[in-house]
Order: C-alpha cells, then structure tokens, then sequence
C-alpha cells in the first residue's frame, strides 16, 4: 500500500446510519468506521475522541451502528464499499473471530482495514489473519495486562482490608464476579487474572483465597448472556444476588469484580438500593475496567474502589494517525510506536499495535 489516501468521493448519507463530515482538508480519504454498538460507555468514549481527531484532520468520515450484530456489520461494510469508502476502520462485532474478520478484509479486497479494540484473533485458532499482510492492521490491548492490573490492585487491596471486609467473621472474604461476554478474549483475560492474581497475593501474605459466594456455581462468575458487557445485566444479577446473600444471612458478598466499569456501575446501583456503598455506611469494594468518566466519579465519591484505565483518546489518537499517515501500515503502526511510551507493537507482528493500560484509583 503506497498510501491510504486514495480517490476523491463525496460523503454518503445511507438510511439508518449516522453520518459525520469534516471542516476541510484532504477531500480523497473517505472512512467507514463500524463500532460494534453504540451502547457500550467505553466505546463510546472512543467514538468520540475519534470523530474529534477525523475532523480536526478534515477527512469524511461515516460512522456506523452495529448494533451488537455480526450480519449487520457485515452488511454495513458493503454498503459502505459501495459508496465510495476508501479506509475501513472496524470494531468487530464478534470478537476473537478470525472467520469473522476474513469476511471483512475479503470484502474490503485492496481497501486498507484497521481493526480495533475487539481481538480479531483466537487462542484457539492457527489462523492468524493479520500474517503478511501489509493493507491490514489491529489496534487494541494485550488482553491478559488489565486482568494482572487488575487481581494486583485487589490483591493489594484486599490484604490491606482484610478485617473490615470480611463481614461475618469466616475468615474469608466472598466475592461476586460480572464477565461481560462468554467469548471475549479481554474478558476472559480478565475474569481468569483478576481471581488469580488476587489469589497469588493473599497466598503469599499467609491469608486465605477469595471464595466465590455461590458455592453451587460451576463458573465462580456471572455473564451478560448477551455480550454487551451492559450495566443493566450487572444490575439484575446483584439484586438477585443481594436478595439471598445478605448481612442478615450471615453470607454477605464483601467483594465484586467486574470485567468493566459499566458492570460495576450496575452492581453499585443494586448495593446503593440495599443500603450499602452511599457513603452512609458501609461500603463493598467493586472494582471494574476502563476508568469511564462515570467510574472515576463513583471513586472519587467512595462508592467504587477502582479500575484500571483503558485509553479511549490514546486508542483513537493511534487510529487517527495510522488512518491518515502517508506510509504503508506497518510503517505507520512503527512510527506511533515510537511517538509515545504508551504504544508498543506486538512481539513477532509489524502491523499490531498495542495501548498501554494503567491502574485508577482516584488517587
């Protein structure tokens, strides 16, 4: 690929898809980008990083809802073909899913795609669609580091509170667990690390593993059956939850991880309406990932304890310049490497790059 800019088109406005145009400038680059849904917080703080930075460098650009719906996107990236678009830039749908992803780049033929944020590899799979070739690219997260991050930060946490969490006196703190998809390779990462993690510390410490509330449960977490990672099943779970395991019980959940900050906000809400984690009384550590707005202000008002930051403006800041940078892909993944510390490319890859996470905890 000589240069992602390419042939002068017109912005399309397409039924049911929200368009966005910027001021001026380079009039021969024409972006479709495809978020996975519009619903999700944290990619919604990418969304808008990303359309402020397209702008600022005047490309049209057409931003698409996918609603959560693979054969949607796989529609929309058609559709966008054949209107002209020139860049596809494509939060994949179903996440760890090369098959998935090789439907996109067939489609896109010669056209550059820059996949992000949603893994477009599995660790059970050979297929490696980002192998020799140069037109492609993926911009995202090594997905096991937040899950370290965060079992480091509530190991630490966890041995520094030990007495005041363990509230019925057992000797061993009762954890809660929210995985927001099934399949996710983040929130796989996540949900194995941030027990294990946490396990590893109290051990070494001489206390006790974390023990999952429902001693039924063959999973030891709880999963948003519709892979939205949503605050609303998060929600429904802990009031559920709470109705059985309680004070009053004497089985109280003293700890809940979630696998994002919208999860954790939906626990909060359910502990809010049992009395707990208003700053009236007693507080339940929930720790979640992203650090959202929304997050950081439920930290800063004591009713979440803390998160690990996923960097929506660096994610997007990447993107940007790859998108409109003059050099091949691989070039372009090298040279935002190399801009910040922040940016690394993936061991044995030249077109995978990824964003750093870091520990939030208000502080």
């Amino acid at each position: 690929m000589k240069k992602i800019l390419a042939i002068a088109l017109a912005l399309v406005m397409v039924l049911g898809l929200v368009a966005c145009t910027g001021d001026s400038g380079s009039d021969d680059l024409n972006i479709a980008v495809f978020y996975y849904t519009y619903s999700d917080t944290y990619i919604s703080s990418v969304r808008a990083a990303l359309d402020a930075e397209l702008t600022e460098a005047g490309v049209t650009y057409t931003d698409y809802d996918s609603a959560g719906d693979q054969a949607t996107q796989n529609d929309q990236v058609n559709t966008a073909i054949t209107a002209g678009a020139n860049l596809l830039i494509v939060n994949l749908v179903t996440s760890g899913s090369p098959d998935a992803a090789q439907v996109i780049i067939d489609a896109a033929g010669d056209i550059p795609v820059i996949f992000f944020n949603r893994a477009v590899e599995s660790d059970d799979s050979d297929v490696n669609v980002l192998a020799d070739n140069d037109t492609i690219c993926f911009i995202g997260t090594d997905a096991p580091e937040a899950g370290h991050m965060q079992g480091q930060m509530i190991g630490e946490y966890v041995i520094e509170h030990f007495d005041e969490m363990d509230l019925n006196g057992d000797g061993v703190i009762s954890y809660a667990l929210m995985k927001g998809d099934e399949a996710n390779v983040e929130a796989i990462y996540r949900t194995q690390y941030g027990v294990e993690d946490a396990n590893a510390l109290l051990t070494a410490a001489g206390l006790p593993e974390l023990v999952y509330f429902d001693s039924a449960s063959t999973t030891g977490y709880q999963v948003d059956l519709t892979g939205q990672w949503s605050t609303s099943a998060a929600l429904d779970y802990m009031t559920t939850n709470l109705s059985q395991y309680n004070e009053t019980n004497g089985n109280m959940i003293e700890l809940v991880i979630c696998n994002n900050d919208s999860m954790a906000e939906g626990v909060i809400q359910a502990l809010k309406s049992a009395g707990y984690n208003d700053g009236t009384g007693t507080t339940i550590p929930v720790f979640g990932v992203d650090a959202t707005d929304s997050a950081k202000a439920l930290i800063a008002a004591g009713s979440m304890t803390g998160t690990v930051k996923q960097d929506a403006e660096g994610m997007a800041a990447a993107i940007a310049a790859i998108a409109t940078s003059d050099e091949s892909i691989a070039a372009a993944v090298s040279t935002v490497a190399a801009s910040d510390d922040s940016f690394s490319v993936a061991d044995g890859y030249t077109n995978k790059l990824y964003v750093a996470y870091a520990p939030y905890t208000g502080e």
